[in-house]
């Protein structure tokens, strides 16, 4: 009955009654939906893929890799003088930046974007009671300073290499939200116009404004009157949401939906053989780059809190005959947390080759003895994980199953527990609810400290609103260490060389465990063109104004 029903829904897509659909729509479809819609305290990748066309942050990373700015007219470096070293007052050094305001902004209603709005996104980046899970990033703007309507300067607490991108207050609309937030910052998440009225056009400054939002089905984004850069070349995007896949790719070959954003859209393995079936209807393309599919562990767990436990499993996992069976070998195999792509790799870094009987021999050694055929610690209790990730995801539950086989052959029970994406990044990882392993993905930045998902202050907590992904409950102060002093090194060699640090002790301690690095799987209609995949975190809605059709 269930595989009857499940087929049908496969088969004939759902049609979205209430989207208006012309020539001038671009249809695009999303394997998952937005946790929230709001730019500062949601850091998934639907939401920012869909925010992207209305509002973008100040600084991110271009198409080249390089520092963009959004907001600002020229980014703050050391060489052009907008950027200066300072003492501050305990004798330590800081950075000033000196940052001028576009004049060519406005917010939907036709609100000029002003200093005032960067003031807004810096005391709500910055206030531990709103649950920004970038909180201890935004700690090190450490003084804020408006100069004028157009000026303003950031005071960083550290020298960091990163301060031509990481420290710039993101602009939030002052005459929107700054009443919402300052009546309740406590439930400022939950008061937020872009929780209870997500259409409203002053929230946005991009090329879109969103105008419609179904949650969990779909979101629709019309031009915005008040965008003065280039006029992007479709009236209306539709977003749709079809959690899964197999029924994301029935929605494509439908013509439901146009376009599967690599970002977003479906596996790299669906991808293929789409291709290999439709590929003359289709133009396909693979961008392998940031995107870290890995097994967040959590410290709470009693069995993954042993070192010994997360190596076997490792060891005990094929992971090479997983990439080239699912995904012809295009997605290689990770060592750590960082892709051969970035500029910190380390080549020499530790591996952990297929092995079951030295992840067997790991297990004994954390004190566990195989009875009937699953091992048992030294009070009888079972070797038993719940493996959990997205429901409706046909990789990952692939991915799962692989797992779940080949670590029952060392002995190692594994339940699965799927959530809807919506619930296990909005509450299950965010409240480091899972109990076991969590299989999902990181997107990066070039050249970027894992900080936020390492560093033992970034643990989400109630104390600090959840504030931070280190989801797993990692600590170790080495590595601590080593985070804060990547970070204040401005010279590239001596960078790199802890970087290298960095992920040798990644891989010993494997707080993570490490499947691949994704390459994004783009599929896009004959006529759509102008799209520019990035392989990092800045996904290619940045630039969805440069977009065109030939239709």
């Amino acid at each position: 009955m269930n595989k009857t029903l499940l087929t049908l829904a496969i088969a004939a897509p759902v049609a979205f009654s209430s989207v208006s659909v012309s020539a001038d729509t671009l249809k695009i479809g999303m394997s998952q939906y937005p946790e929230g819609l709001h730019p500062t305290l949601v850091s998934n990748v639907a939401a920012s893929y869909v925010l992207n066309t209305a509002y973008r942050k100040t600084v991110i990373y271009g198409k080249d890799w390089q520092p963009q700015c959004n907001v600002c007219v020229e980014i703050p470096t050391f060489e052009n003088g907008l950027a200066k070293r300072i003492t501050r007052e305990d004798g330590s050094e800081g950075i000033k930046l000196t940052v001028t305001v576009r004049d060519d902004l406005f917010w939907g209603d036709g609100t000029p974007l002003t200093t005032k709005d960067i003031q807004l996104g810096y005391e709500i980046q910055k206030d531990e009671r709103v649950g920004n899970p970038g909180l201890q990033e935004a700690k090190t703007m450490e003084k804020l300073v408006l100069l004028d309507d157009k000026t303003f300067e950031v005071y960083l607490s550290k020298v960091s290499f990163k301060y031509r991108t990481d420290y710039f207050p993101d602009p939030l609309p002052e005459h929107v939200e700054g009443a919402l937030y300052r009546a309740d910052p406590t439930n400022y998440s939950k008061t937020t116009k872009y929780a209870t009225d997500p259409t409203n056009a002053g929230l946005y400054y991009g090329p879109y404004v969103l105008n419609k939002v179904s949650p969990g089905s779909f979101i629709t984004a019309q031009r915005n009157p008040h965008w003065k850069g280039q006029s992007p070349a479709f009236d209306e995007l539709v977003f749709k949401t079809v959690e899964n896949t197999s029924a994301l790719e029935a929605h494509l070959l439908s013509g439901s939906v146009d376009y599967l954003p690599g970002e977003i859209g479906l596996s790299l393995d669906q991808v293929l053989q789409i291709e290999k079936r439709h590929g003359k209807k289709f133009n396909v393309h693979y961008e392998p780059g940031l995107l870290y599919e890995h097994l967040d562990t959590t410290m709470n767990n009693p069995h993954l809190a042993k070192k010994e436990v997360r190596q076997a499993l490792l060891y005990g996992a094929n992971r090479e005959q997983l990439v080239d069976k699912l995904f012809s070998g295009k997605q290689p195999v990770a060592d750590t947390n960082t892709s051969p792509r970035d500029l910190g790799f380390y080549p020499e870094v530790k591996r952990y080759e297929y092995n079951p009987e030295k992840a067997k021999s790991l297990l004994k050694q954390a004190g566990y003895t195989e009875k009937n055929g699953v091992m048992v610690d030294a009070d009888g209790n079972e070797l038993h994980i719940e493996l959990a990730t997205t429901a409706g995801n046909k990789t990952r539950e692939l991915v799962q199953q692989v797992l779940q086989s080949q670590w029952n052959k060392i002995g190692v029970k594994v339940s699965i527990n799927n959530q809807p994406a919506r619930v296990y990044f909005g509450d299950t990882l965010t409240q480091r609810k899972h109990k076991g392993l969590a299989m999902f993905a990181w997107y990066s930045a070039p050249e970027n400290p894992p900080r936020t998902i390492l560093h033992s202050n970034s643990i989400p907590t109630e104390d600090n609103g959840w504030s931070g992904q280190n989801y797993i409950g990692y600590q170790n102060p080495k590595m601590d260490a080593l985070l804060e002093r990547v970070e204040a090194e401005l010279d590239d060699e001596k960078r790199k060389a802890i970087f290298f640090e960095i992920q040798k002790i990644y891989a010993e301690d494997l707080p993570a465990l490490p499947l691949y690095f994704r390459a994004d799987s783009f599929v896009m209609p004959k006529w759509l063109e102008g799209v520019t995949p990035t392989g990092h975190m800045f996904a290619s809605t940045n630039w969805v104004e440069e977009w065109t059709t030939t239709k």
